[in-house]
């Protein structure tokens, strides 16, 4: 096993000593020793930091990317919970497809207005309807005003 200085895994990683320094107090890695002030790392700690920014890019929170790995630090990935992410993906795929063919409908319409298009207009209310299902405003509670 190779012991790496805190500054050796931020320059190895890409990650910077702070988020390290986060990471071990959220639970997600550990230091091994200290050299003065500095922390020091197995060189395990590298592929611990490579699934955190992997769970992060896929939309898992640091509480969840943390479940992920077993006491000796090494990744004890459920299979369940990566279907279901994986699941959550394809339809955020597919709603960032009917995006980019909304705007490419719109930048490519040749009606000398967006609301005169027929196409437009019928994409708008697809929109607002899967806006409207998804957002849940929070009902103020009793006695307290809401702020903006």
């Amino acid at each position: 096993m190779k012991v790496l200085d805190i500054g050796d895994v931020a320059a190895l990683s890409g990650i910077k000593p702070s988020a390290l320094r986060y990471y071990e107090e959220a639970g997600l890695i550990s230091s091994i020793s200290r050299r003065g002030l500095r922390r020091q790392f197995s060189d395990e700690v590298l592929l611990q930091l490579k699934l955190i920014v992997m769970g992060k890019s896929a939309g898992f929170s640091l509480e969840e990317i943390a479940g992920m790995f077993g006491r000796n630090g090494m990744p004890e990935l459920s299979r369940d919970v990566l279907h279901a992410k994986a699941d959550e993906i394809d339809r955020k795929i597919r709603e960032l497809i009917a995006l980019r063919n909304t705007i490419r409908h719109v930048a490519d319409c040749p009606a000398p207005s967006h609301l005169e298009c027929a196409t437009f207009r019928r994409l708008l209310d697809v929109a607002g309807k899967r806006g409207g299902r998804r957002r849940k405003i929070a009902k103020p509670k009793r006695g307290v005003s809401p702020t903006r």
